[in-house]
């Protein structure tokens, strides 16, 4: 089956499998900041965003992508660094593998809310799990970095 969708910005072209879940095309095809975690689409580490939304791309058939936009972390390099620093200054990253998937709904929440407070943040990012770090240093982080951002 053939997709033709735009990802990262660039308009694509990819031959999938018709049971081929976005997760598993988009590390397929080398984007492997999309991480694999649970396949019940409930930790948010291989969170993407579709038109603007974010989606567990392990819960979207790859082939419902035709005709529409996925942004990845790969193609917001600028502020998932700018994230990740933030993250670590509060030493809220430790492992590191839930990163690209907070960082995915931390871009989608920017977009959409205008100065969060912490109860929204906690409400907008409540479908991402990490099992290293507390949320509070995660929460004081993202405060940090939409203040630097605006």
């Amino acid at each position: 089956m053939t997709i033709v969708f735009e990802l990262n910005g660039r308009q694509t072209t990819w031959n999938i499998e018709s049971a081929e879940t976005l997760l598993e095309a988009l590390r397929r095809h080398g984007l492997v900041g999309v991480k694999k975690g649970c396949d019940t689409a409930s930790c948010g580490v291989c969170t993407v965003l579709l038109d603007g939304k974010p989606v567990p791309s392990c819960a979207v058939p790859a082939g419902r992508v035709s005709g529409h936009a996925v942004l990845t972390v790969e193609g917001v390099p600028d502020k998932a660094r700018a994230i990740g620093e933030a993250m670590a200054a509060e030493g809220a990253a430790q492992c590191g593998y839930c990163t690209p998937g907070l960082v995915m709904s931390l871009v989608a929440m920017e977009d959409e809310l205008d100065q969060p407070d912490t109860e929204e943040i906690a409400t907008y990012l409540s479908g991402n799990m990490c099992r290293c770090s507390g949320y509070v240093s995660q929460t004081r982080a993202i405060k940090k970095y939409l203040e630097g951002s605006r």
